[in-house]
């Protein structure tokens, strides 16, 4: 990104959310000028992963273009280079959290590794025999199955939280669920699913008052609001940098340093230990006990770019303008003939899922495509959420700062004619 374009985006911060330039933005997403099946590309497949801008693109190349080398160990200027700049973006991601130290901060491969390392470590610790896991009815897998695992590995009983037919949390009941045996409660901050916000900083306190520790599944909140994780005062906090305009396979875990330290490592390697005999390991300190082997150096150049790409652009901005864009598109997809949303909750980020009368979302994904319309269709690792709503999948168009009210135009002249087509 230019300076110019820096400045750009950062005055637009101050302006107000209909004012905002998202040709401007769209320019600096290379992806988003290409066709496709010789159409233009609308991209409503965000919340699986937002394209990347030039920015983004850039500083990973100048990574591998002017410093590749392995960091931590070496003495040469290539490893003080990188290695400075891995640093660095631990020190940003902690400002971009306000979490209170960068030792909090411990970089994974995405959500999913983030909250199997809480698990793993902090669960296998502390859940035992008739103990309890709560969690909601729409969460993803990745925050279901690793506690089911835990909990068959234990002993213990997961409890799930309902969800109301708007696909609302029942908080009172969440709260009636937190007993003496409750050791964690986990719980998306975002339903990917259904777009539903939940009410974490409340939930926390909830827990709290019981002795609970959170963790919160951070992956559709991050891209689209503003996260402080001292505010909220949750325990551990997960995201990946692939949906907040960063590469794949790069994540983070928050977590509280008292916690933290008092946790087993996930894993055993290099840079994870303090010192190695064959009679026995001493382990790194914060947060290096956690990141065993070389890591991701150019995914955590590429998230450090797009955390200070999205910090540019303003988080209040792009939380202001994607609601103004998730209520024309609930208007606009809404009152077309046979149409159902799934997840109308009050309080919502960029996500609407739909059913179409009796087509199956596949073929509803797959005639969008045609047009040149990326959507997701299945059960978005959320199989239990289709079937709290009676359905085996739904159509799910997914927002994000690129998208424009002419994107949401296209997709339901398209939905139009699949109608058309199928109905």
């Amino acid at each position: 990104m230019t300076l110019a374009a820096k400045a750009g985006l950062a005055a637009q911060a101050t302006n107000l959310n209909s004012e905002l330039d998202v040709q401007a933005i769209r320019a600096e997403f290379p992806i988003l000028q290409r066709t496709v099946r010789g159409k233009p590309l609308v991209y409503l497949d965000n919340a699986a992963t937002s394209q990347k801008p030039r920015f983004v693109l850039d500083a990973i190349a100048r990574y591998y273009e002017e410093e590749n080398a392995n960091i931590h160990r070496g003495v040469h200027y290539l490893s003080e280079r990188a290695t400075a700049d891995y640093e660095n973006v631990r020190g940003r991601t902690q400002r971009f959290l306000n979490a209170a130290k960068s030792s909090e901060i411990i970089f994974v491969r995405g959500t999913t590794e983030g909250i199997n390392l809480v698990a793993q470590t902090y669960g296998r610790t502390h859940v035992g025999s008739g103990d309890e896991v709560l969690i909601t009815a729409m969460e993803h897998h990745s925050n279901i199955v690793p506690w089911q695992m835990l909990c068959a590995e234990k002993g213990a009983k997961l409890r799930v939280a309902p969800i109301n037919d708007r696909g609302e949390l029942l908080i009172e009941e969440f709260g009636a669920l937190l007993g003496p045996r409750t050791k964690i409660a986990a719980f998306t901050h975002v339903s990917n699913a259904l777009g539903s916000i939940n009410a974490v900083r409340r939930m926390t306190e909830m827990a709290h008052r019981r002795h609970v520790p959170v963790l919160i599944d951070g992956a559709q909140a991050v891209p689209h609001m503003a996260v402080d994780v001292r505010a909220i005062d949750c325990d551990f906090y997960t995201f990946s940098g692939h949906k907040v305009y960063g590469p794949t396979g790069i994540g983070v875990l928050y977590g509280k340093a008292e916690l933290l330290e008092a946790m087993p490592p996930y894993q055993g390697g290099g840079d994870m230990i303090s010192s190695v005999t064959f009679e026995k390991t001493t382990y790194n300190k914060l947060p290096y006990k956690f990141e065993a082997g070389t890591p991701d150096i150019a995914g955590v150049i590429g998230l450090g770019a797009a955390l200070d790409y999205v910090t540019d652009v303003g988080m209040d901005t792009i939380a202001a303008y994607e609601h103004e864009l998730l209520e024309y598109a609930t208007e606009k997809i809404s009152a077309i003939p046979d149409v159902r949303l799934i997840g109308t909750a009050a309080e919502k980020a960029g996500v609407l899922s739909f059913v179409l009368d009796d087509i199956h979302p596949h073929d509803v994904g797959t005639i969008l495509d045609q047009e040149g319309i990326a959507i997701r269709t299945g059960h978005h690792c959320s199989q239990p959420v289709m079937d709290r709503f009676g359905v085996p999948a739904t159509a799910r168009a997914s927002l994000a700062i690129y998208n424009t009210r002419e994107d949401i135009d296209a997709l339901a002249k398209g939905i139009e004619r699949v109608r058309e087509v199928l109905g």
